[in-house]
C-alpha cells in the first residue's frame, strides 16, 4: 500500500473554518482600534484649538477671532483689534487642523454634512461638526461636551 501525501479536503475545510472564526473575532477590534484613534486625535485637535483661542483672547482684549477670518486670525499675524494687516500677535497654529470624520477644517456657526468645527464667534466656544460621524461618536462626543447637542427633531 502506497503512503498518503497531502490533506483531505475534510481537514483543508476545517482548518479554512478555524481560520475564519479567527478571524470574525480579531477584525472588529481591529476597527475599534481604529475609531479610538480617530476620537483621541478629534479630542486633541479640539483641546489645541480651544486653547488656541484663549490665548488669542488674552492677547486681543478678551474678543475671540471671528467666524469669517478665523484662519487669517489664527495662522497670521495680527493687531490686537484683529485685524491682520501689519500684526505684531501670533502666529497661534501653523493651520486648522481637520476633523478626522470628515477631513474637513472648516468653521461654520452650525453643524452640518462638511463641517469640520462648530465655532461661536461671540464666546469663542468651538465643537467637533459630528454631522458625519458614526452615531456612537457622534453620542460620545456630545456627552462630554466636545460636540453640541442634538437639537430636538420640529414638529
Amino acid at each position: 500500500m502506497k503512503a498518503r501525501k497531502g490533506f483531505t479536503l475534510v481537514e483543508i475545510l476545517i482548518v479554512v473554518v478555524i481560520l475564519g472564526i479567527l478571524a470574525a473575532i480579531v477584525i472588529p477590534q481591529f476597527s475599534q482600534a481604529s475609531t479610538e484613534a480617530k476620537l483621541n486625535s478629534c479630542r486633541s485637535s479640539l483641546q489645541s484649538l480651544r486653547s488656541q483661542i484663549e490665548l488669542y483672547k488674552i492677547q486681543h482684549n478678551d474678543n475671540p477671532p471671528s467666524l469669517e477670518n478665523f484662519a487669517a486670525q489664527m495662522t497670521g499675524k495680527t493687531n490686537p483689534d484683529g485685524t491682520t494687516a501689519g500684526g505684531t500677535l501670533g502666529p497661534y497654529m501653523q493651520r486648522v487642523p481637520k476633523n478626522p470624520w470628515n477631513n474637513s477644517n472648516t468653521l461654520e456657526a452650525d453643524d452640518g454634512p462638511g463641517v469640520g468645527w462648530v465655532y461661536d464667534e461671540d464666546t469663542g466656544a468651538i465643537y467637533v461638526g459630528v454631522a458625519d460621524a458614526p452615531a456612537a461618536v457622534a453620542a460620545e462626543l456630545r456627552s462630554n461636551g466636545d460636540a453640541l447637542a442634538a437639537e430636538p427633531a420640529k414638529p
